[in-house]
């Protein structure tokens, strides 16, 4: 890229809030005090869990979405309404399926009034700078999920943004697919020849962000916050296998899984009903522990080695990670998953143990759980309606997060025979031999 561009501010995110209101006590908060600069010649990455805000951000900063408080300067402009200058990139592709190639890259120019022959002309250019010369014509329902992105990406750069955003673009695509796609978009960004000045990009995979960016935001979750600022110093094309692009990987494994201290003086957490609990299927745990346990891990494993045997993403492999260290199974240290006695007591048992084992630490460490069971025990019938725990969850989080958070403790009580629970009724219950 040209360095003269470098020096070019194009945006600043100033103490970004953004809030829900579900009723007029509680609020649900996405994003709290978010500050993000974007200058020209950079590819920056948002990188963090699921649920952490980044894709609302990225919503804030197109001007798609108003933010609760806080301010977005587009070229040192406050920005009202959506950014000119600004294209975006969906995960979904966001194609039209009854316009061919060429008519879906030329929406944005037909919007812009461009006359017709510049259009043909500059979404033919679009089009064979992609890769998809030739298929100008062809629908979508005749392109693969690649073929179909490269038309998303082809009717963002047609318009020539100054900015692209990028949501997760290569996250519904097959692993050769997103490489490749990976690729190419980084060569042409190499050689000068995307007619863009800078790229912002959501992501939850880590060696994604290593690969393609030059500074990286790393976001917490609950609500979502910048917690680090990255900067990657490697030039392009990078080597993957390169053992400094390795540990940098792992010291961003590192970073996501390290909690933060308590202060000496505050008062030790209790868990509480507000805990947000993710639907890891207690088969996957108990595979998991089973993983770590065995060769060449022994009790210990490197996170991205883990990922990259068991073919998982950051976003599969780190909420089963916590769900081992929430239960005391494990332990996520330092981008590494070490086993707890209690995990390696659980790969030793039989079924009966092992559920014996998964119920003691659900009573002990998952408040809901513990709950639910102690008013089962406590009424005479034995019953509960789902419904008055499913309502207490949402005075803590969204109603998504609230259905997400009970349907696991339903899967993991049940796996632990803590209780039943009839979906026709939407009641828990406890068997009557019990």
């Amino acid at each position: 890229m040209d360095q003269t561009l470098a020096a070019e501010d194009l945006l600043q995110v100033r103490g970004v809030r953004q809030s829900y209101h579900k009723d007029s006590t509680a609020a649900l908060v996405v994003l709290d005090n978010v500050d993000v600069s974007l200058r020209s010649g950079e590819i920056v990455g948002l990188l963090g869990r699921s649920g952490s805000g980044k894709s609302t951000l990225l919503r804030i900063i197109a001007g798609l979405l108003a933010p609760t408080s806080g301010q977005v300067l587009w070229r040192g402009e406050a920005l009202h309404g959506p950014a000119a200058g600004v294209a975006m990139v969906f995960q979904s592709f966001a194609l039209f399926p009854w316009l061919t190639v060429q008519e879906n890259v030329e929406l944005g120019l037909e919007a812009l009034g461009v006359p017709r022959a510049d259009r043909e002309e500059r979404a033919e250019a679009a089009i064979d700078l992609i890769g998809l010369g030739g298929y100008e014509s062809a629908y979508p329902k005749e392109l693969s999920g690649g073929m179909r992105q490269r038309v998303g990406l082809a009717r963002a750069l047609v318009v020539h943004p100054d900015l692209l955003l990028m949501d997760e673009p290569f996250s519904a695509l097959d692993v050769l697919t997103a490489e490749t796609l990976r690729t190419d978009l980084i060569d042409l960004w190499s050689e000068g020849k995307l007619p863009v000045k800078s790229l912002l990009m959501v992501t939850h995979n880590i060696e994604e962000a290593v690969l393609m960016c030059d500074r990286i935001l790393v976001f917490s979750s609950n609500p979502g916050r910048v917690a680090s600022e990255l900067r990657v110093p490697f030039p392009h094309p990078r080597n993957r296998h390169d053992p400094a692009f390795r540990q940098m990987v792992d010291d961003i494994y590192a970073l996501m899984t390290r909690r933060a201290p308590t202060p000496r003086t505050a008062a030790p957490t209790l868990p509480t009903m507000a805990m947000q609990l993710h639907p890891v299927s207690t088969n996957l745990l108990a595979g998991l522990v089973e993983t770590v346990a065995a060769p060449p891990y022994r009790g210990r494993a490197d996170l991205p080695a883990l990922a990259g045997s068991l073919q998982l993403e950051l976003d599969d492999l780190l909420p089963m990670g916590e769900a081992l260290q929430l239960l005391g199974l494990g332990v996520l240290e330092e981008g590494d998953l070490r086993l707890l006695d209690r995990g390696r007591l659980f790969v030793e048992a039989d079924t009966d143990a092992r559920k014996q084992i998964f119920g003691e630490a659900l009573r002990a460490s998952v408040p809901l759980v513990a709950q639910i069971r102690r008013v089962l025990d406590e009424r005479p019938n034995h019953r509960a309606a789902a419904v008055r725990f499913r309502d207490e969850l949402e005075d803590f989080m969204s109603p998504d997060y609230a259905e997400e958070t009970l349907s696991t403790a339903i899967n993991w009580g049940r796996y632990a025979e803590l209780y039943s629970y009839d979906e026709e009724a939407d009641q828990f219950f406890l068997d009557e031999e019990e």
